[in-house]
């Protein structure tokens, strides 16, 4: 038998198939210097990345940032009071010198005490900014709390520590970030817990919290990774819940063949816009293709769909509509003072523009996209010509059915003037 039948038949046992080792190579996968068989390989490395989430991928993780940046801060807060209540409590101790605390470290906690208060007046006076950076200020208020209690127990070298495990849980009940940071954090403060307890108290309390350490530790880890992944499920539903109601919005608000607003959703911003008061030029405008019907018989009704979807896209860029979260656009261009335009309905369209300037400004805008409508070439369709009626809305005026009245009579004469052109009423 040659080298390379020796090599390919190895591991023949009894009835069993002989496995090629070049074949099992082939289906080998290397992570980080260890090889996996194929299946074996992506299981264990699947395992490992869901484990490091709390049973979830890394992208369901990363759509639950916000949300986890959101409770890490509410959880800072509490956790921050619960300091500030601990350190006054030894801080009054202390000065009554009762319940075995010393009066000699009045100024210890006194410091203590003043370190939580004003860490609780700066996350208030930039809570934006914390928010945003919630894990660092999370991991920022462990230390300061565990160094507290690390020092409090070693204050009481004859008394085992209480406060310590208690507060070890109640951190990795609070903070969510990944299993493997966390498991590390709260691995280091136990670890520096008891080797600060095994220099500084006898051996008999020593061993007391040593004993109460492991057993608290390990609860803490357990606990975490069983409420955050609990939690991960609730930010998981509640994304997915958002995501539906996003669509909705966007189904409901929007025409399908132009991006549009619908007319329904159309008139009820205008109606909105009109109520509140308001210091802008406003301006609402009727527009027409013009012998679309000819374009539809002509050139099929498959053309006819791209002139109006181009038509469509031709108003939202004229406007500058940016639809980059279409399903927040309504309430934005209602708040922001955007302009918006929507589709009545076959070749029908209506402009809501905004401007804090003059007439002279609304006119060069429409003017700006009857240009491009005109410029338009697709095929055997060369340009797109339409009409437009307009009317500019007076300060106080809030009656929507008067303004489009007003606009549809404008539209009338650029039709009857010979079409493709602007009518101010």
């Amino acid at each position: 038998m040659n080298g390379n039948t020796d090599l390919k038949h190895l591991f023949c046992r009894g009835k069993l198939n002989c496995v090629s080792i070049y074949d099992k190579m082939s289906r080998m996968t290397v992570k980080h210097g260890i090889i996996y068989g194929d299946k074996e390989g992506q299981e264990t490395m699947k395992l490992g990345t869901s484990f490091i989430y709390y049973g979830y991928d890394k992208n369901t993780y990363q759509d639950c940032k916000g949300l986890i940046h959101s409770t890490n801060f509410n959880h800072i807060q509490i956790l921050n009071i619960w300091f500030i209540l601990d350190a006054f409590m030894f801080l009054i101790f202390s000065r009554l010198n009762i319940f075995g605390v010393d009066e000699r470290h009045t100024v210890f906690y006194a410091v203590y005490f003043g370190i939580a208060l004003t860490f609780a007046i700066l996350l208030r006076i930039f809570k934006k900014s914390a928010q945003n950076h919630s894990l660092v200020i999370a991991y920022l208020e462990i230390v300061m709390f565990m160094t507290f209690c690390i020092q409090v127990s070693e204050q009481q070298p004859y008394l085992a520590a209480v406060m310590f495990p208690v507060i070890l849980v109640v951190i990795a009940l609070s903070f969510i970030d990944t299993m493997l940071k966390m498991g590390a954090v709260l691995l280091i403060c136990g670890g520096v817990f008891l080797w600060r307890s095994n220099m500084v108290k006898p051996p008999s309390i020593s061993s007391l919290d040593n004993y109460n350490t492991m057993v608290f530790l390990l609860l803490a880890l357990i606990l975490h990774y069983t409420f955050q992944r609990a939690r991960m499920k609730q930010f998981e539903t509640f994304q997915k819940n958002v995501q539906i109601a996003r669509e909705l919005e966007v189904k409901s608000s929007f025409d399908v063949l132009t991006s549009l607003l619908n007319r329904g959703r159309f008139f009820s911003m205008a109606s909105e816009v009109l109520r509140n008061d308001r210091s802008d030029h406003i301006a609402v405008c009727l527009l027409d293709l013009d012998s679309f019907k000819q374009i539809n018989d002509k050139l099929g009704h498959q053309m006819g769909d791209k002139a109006i979807q181009i038509a469509g896209k031709t108003i939202a860029d004229s406007l500058h509509i940016d639809y980059s979260e279409k399903w927040s656009f309504p309430e934005r261009a209602v708040r922001e003072r955007l302009s918006f335009a929507g589709r009545l309905g076959g070749d029908e369209f209506i402009v809501f523009i905004r401007s804090a300037e003059e007439e002279d400004a609304i006119r060069q805008i429409l003017q700006g996209m009857l240009d491009n409508l005109n410029r338009v070439e697709l095929g055997e369709l060369h340009g797109i010509h339409a009409s437009f009626g307009v009317t500019v809305i007076e300060q106080g005026e809030r009656d929507i059915d008067a303004i489009y009245s007003r606009a549809d009579d404008a539209l009338y004469e650029s039709k009857r003037a010979g079409k493709n052109q602007i009518t101010f009423s």
